[in-house]
């Protein structure tokens, strides 16, 4: 019986990827990898390794998620090590702990390998921090989308007094995300970003008002990050990946 490192692979900076993932990819003897997961990383699977591409696409899963767990469950039968990644932090909104559930239940010995979760890395890519002194002292993440592609149920009115909110897999909700903060008591003029492929050289940001997002004026192009609140002001002032990106990078 093998075992399975649940590892979180970072925001899509293959320099983001922790040392302790990077020793489980490369002693790996299967991968099983999500979509976003930067082709680079991939690179470091030693030779012979199997890498098993199970990403969602365009709202479409390759496998459910109950295939994933028996894929698991088998490949940890017959393999020594086996690799379950996933991008950014496995238990952000990433289906880790049902993951570490079902193993725990057959019996597999696993491990859990948190990575850089993409909603706080993300936007300090793009100059904007979750919270700065004198302008934001709380943060939240909460999921853009729910179960089976439907709008999520979230209590909008609790989100209004939390001064930086940051959604996941909200790009296509964004209108829908807009209109229910504004009605829950958010004011118009907030300012957002939505930072597109984040922490890549494709990596590009557009800055709006919650009015805007609402009255369908903003395009965004998935993956990308949505986050609102009066930090996205700084970015002027710490802006520092664009310059970064035309020297040699640390």
């Amino acid at each position: 019986m093998g075992k399975v490192y649940i590892v979180g692979a970072g925001p899509g900076d293959p320099e983001l990827l922790t040392l302790k993932a990077l020793k489980a990819i490369k002693k790996a003897d299967v991968i099983l990898y999500d979509r976003l997961i930067n082709p680079e990383i991939l690179l470091h699977a030693k030779p012979g390794c199997e890498l098993v591409y199970v990403g969602k696409e365009d709202g479409k899963h390759i496998l459910e998620q109950d295939k994933i767990n028996f894929l698991l469950y088998e490949f940890a039968k017959s393999n020594e090590i086996v690799v379950r990644l996933k991008g950014g932090d496995p238990f952000v909104f990433g289906r880790g702990g049902e993951e570490a559930i079902f193993l725990k239940e057959k019996g597999i010995p696993f491990e859990i390998v948190p990575g850089i979760t993409s909603a706080i890395s993300v936007p300090l890519y793009a100059g904007v921090p979750v919270t700065h002194r004198g302008v934001a002292s709380s943060f939240v993440v909460v999921t853009g989308h729910g179960s089976k592609g439907q709008f999520p149920d979230i209590n909008w009115k609790s989100l209004v007094g939390i001064d930086t909110v940051i959604f996941l897999m909200g790009i296509a909700n964004r209108q829908k995300i807009a209109e229910n903060l504004i009605k829950a008591g958010k004011s118009p003029e907030t300012p957002v970003i939505f930072i597109e492929k984040g922490t890549t050289k494709e990596q590009k940001e557009i800055e709006s008002t919650l009015e805007e997002v609402a009255q369908g004026k903003v395009k965004v192009h998935p993956p990308a990050i949505f986050l609102v609140g009066e930090v996205v002001r700084l970015r002027g002032k710490i802006n520092w990946f664009e310059e970064a990106l035309g020297e040699v990078r640390v």
